[in-house]
C-alpha cells in the first residue's frame, strides 16, 4: 500500500473536521467560508482547494488557527451565520481543545510542507509579510517626525546646516522610534519606497502615501492635523505646568476620563515610570486608497512603545492578532495603552493586558 501524500492527509483531516466533528451537524463549505472570513467571507473554491483529494493547497498558518478556533466548540455554530469566538469569549476547556486541534493541524501542515520540497517560510518571514505594517499595494510609505525646537538644537553639536559635520537626523525628534519603524517597514514592504521627513519638510506628494506620524501635538504638526481630521474620541492635553500635568483625555460611556503618565521624584529629578501611548489607524483623508497611522505618547517612551507594539518580535504577533479580532475590517480605530518604563527603557505593551481605551468606526 502506497503511503498517503502528507498534503492529502492534511486535506482529508480538514474535510473530516468539517463533516464529522459534530455528529449531529455537518458544516457546509459556504458556512465555513463565512465563519473563517467574518465580514470578508472566504471563497468556497478556496475551502475546496484545501480539501482537494487530488491536488490540495496548503492553508497558511493563520487559517489553521481559525480552523482550530472554530472547531474547538459547538458554540461556533450557535448563531446564524456561524462565527469564530474571540479568545475572551472562550472557556478554559475550549481553549485547551483549540490548542490540541492546532497542534494536530500544524503537525500535518509541517509534514505537507516538507513533502513539497519547498522550505517552509520562517516565522519571521510570515510575520513580516502579514502584519499591520505590511501594505500589499507596494505603494510609497512616509514616516513623519517633528523637528526638535530651535532652543534644543542650539545646545546640540552638528545641528547647524552650515556646519561641515551637519547630521540631519540629529534634528529629528523620536529617533528611537524612527529607527525602529523604518527598518521594520523596509523589511515588511521590500517593494515600497520608505521615506522619512520632518513635519515642516513634507511635500505635497508625501501626504497621499501611506503616512505614519510619530510623536505628539507639542511639536509634530502632522499629528495635530491628522487628529483634527480623524475626529477620534481621544484628545492629547499638554498643560505641562498645570497641577494635572499632561494626559490623554477620552470620552467613554458619557464620561470624560484622563489617562496620565506616572512619574516619581528621585533626588529632585522626575523619573518616568509609566507612559501612555496612542496607536491609531485610519483611511488617509488625503487619499482614500492609502492609510494613516499615528504612534504617539506623552513622552518619547510612549511613542516608542506604540511603535514596538507591532515591531517587537516577542509581542507583535499577539498584538496584531488582537487588532484583527477586535477591529476586523474597521476603517478607523485607535487603542490607548500603558507603557511601563524600567531604568529609562520603554517596555513593549501587550494590548490584551495593557490597554486603557479602544474605539473603532466602520
Amino acid at each position: 500500500m502506497v503511503d498517503q501524500d502528507p498534503r492529502q492527509a492534511l486535506a482529508r483531516h480538514l474535510r473530516v473536521l468539517r463533516e464529522e466533528r459534530w455528529p449531529n451537524m455537518k458544516i457546509t463549505q459556504p458556512q465555513l467560508a463565512q465563519a473563517l472570513g467574518g465580514e470578508r467571507p472566504l471563497s468556497v473554491p478556496l475551502i475546496s482547494s484545501w480539501e482537494s483529494p487530488s491536488n490540495p493547497k496548503i492553508p497558511p498558518i493563520p487559517r489553521l488557527e481559525a480552523y482550530a478556533t472554530f472547531f474547538a466548540t459547538e458554540r461556533s455554530v450557535a448563531e446564524n451565520p456561524p462565527r469564530l469566538l474571540s479568545p475572551a469569549e472562550m472557556t478554559e476547556p475550549e481553549r485547551r481543545a483549540k490548542d490540541e486541534l492546532l497542534r494536530e493541524l500544524m503537525g500535518l501542515r509541517n509534514q505537507a510542507m516538507s513533502a513539497t520540497q519547498t522550505p517552509s517560510p520562517s516565522p519571521e518571514f510570515e510575520a513580516l509579510s502579514s502584519g499591520p505594517w505590511r501594505f500589499d499595494d507596494g505603494k510609497p510609505i512616509t514616516i513623519v517626525c517633528a523637528q526638535l525646537p530651535q532652543e534644543f538644537l542650539a545646545r546640540m553639536p552638528y545641528t547647524d546646516r552650515d556646519d561641515p559635520d551637519f547630521v540631519e537626523l540629529y534634528t529629528y525628534s523620536d529617533l528611537d522610534s524612527l529607527f525602529e519603524l523604518h527598518g521594520h517597514l523596509r523589511a515588511a514592504n521590500p517593494t515600497s519606497q520608505v521615506e522619512y521627513r520632518t513635519a515642516h519638510r513634507l511635500q505635497s506628494d508625501d501626504y497621499t502615501t501611506h503616512l505614519v506620524s510619530l510623536g505628539g501635538v507639542d511639536w509634530n504638526r502632522a499629528t495635530v492635523s491628522l487628529l483634527d481630521q480623524l475626529q477620534l474620541p481621544v484628545r492629547q492635553v499638554t498643560n505641562w505646568d498645570s497641577p494635572d500635568g499632561a494626559y490623554f483625555e477620552v470620552e467613554e460611556n458619557g464620561r470624560t476620563i484622563q489617562h496620565q503618565p506616572r512619574l516619581d521624584e528621585v533626588q529632585g529629578r522626575k523619573i518616568l515610570r509609566e507612559d501612555v501611548a496612542l496607536f491609531a489607524r485610519a483611511v488617509n483623508p488625503y487619499n482614500r486608497v492609502r492609510t494613516v497611522s499615528i504612534c504617539n505618547g506623552m513622552y518619547a517612551g510612549g511613542v516608542y512603545g506604540a511603535v514596538r507594539a507591532l515591531t517587537d518580535a516577542r509581542f507583535r504577533d499577539r498584538n496584531a492578532t488582537y487588532l484583527q479580532e477586535r477591529f476586523g475590517s474597521s476603517e478607523t480605530f485607535c487603542i490607548l495603552s500603558r507603557v511601563r518604563v524600567e531604568s529609562g527603557s520603554a517596555l513593549t505593551p501587550d494590548w490584551r493586558a495593557d490597554r486603557l481605551f479602544e474605539w473603532s468606526r466602520d
